[in-house]
């Protein structure tokens, strides 16, 4: 079996606490996208534990509507050292539906100026009917690295 995750790093200039609040904070989001596809953080409130739902409004030319929106769930929360979430849909107000996949951002302290910041995508709990219509990842290999390069000048110097 091929793996179902993928990952990329960067070191980055700034201590850990300094990147887990921008991680922690969705409207930085829209900044920090590789693809291009968040357009705006409907619920902008800073993620503060897991459990917590958060939503971003998206854009994808191959999407059935163009415009949609995404429920995130966040599943791993521990300052300044791991953030991650799973991403679903929630139609009309009901439950969300989360269809396996998690982005995670562990980062790595190097002293009190540099943070290794590794994000991952892992698609391993998708079912089956989902891959029926959905290809892993959705996304080509420059995302991460993009996501990571751009974090980085988001963040700025120390």
């Amino acid at each position: 079996m091929a793996e179902e995750k993928v990952t990329a790093s960067l070191i980055i200039g700034v201590p850990a606490e300094r990147v887990f609040a921008v991680l922690a904070d969705p409207s930085a989001h829209v900044a920090i996208d590789g693809t291009g596809w968040i357009q705006e953080a409907a619920d902008p409130a800073p993620l503060t534990g897991t459990g917590q739902l958060f939503r971003m409004d998206m854009y994808h030319p191959k999407h059935p509507d163009g415009e949609y929106q995404v429920v995130n769930k966040v599943v791993v929360f521990d300052p300044p050292h791991a953030i991650g979430w799973m991403t679903g849909e929630q139609q009309d107000g009901g439950e969300p539906k989360f269809a396996g996949w998690i982005w995670r951002y562990d980062l790595l302290p190097l002293g009190p100026h540099e943070t290794e910041v590794t994000l991952g995508y892992d698609w391993s709990a998708v079912p089956q009917s989902v891959r029926e219509y959905l290809e892993f990842p959705m996304f080509g290999p420059e995302h991460l690295p993009n996501s990571l390069l751009h974090l980085a000048e988001f963040i700025g110097p120390h």
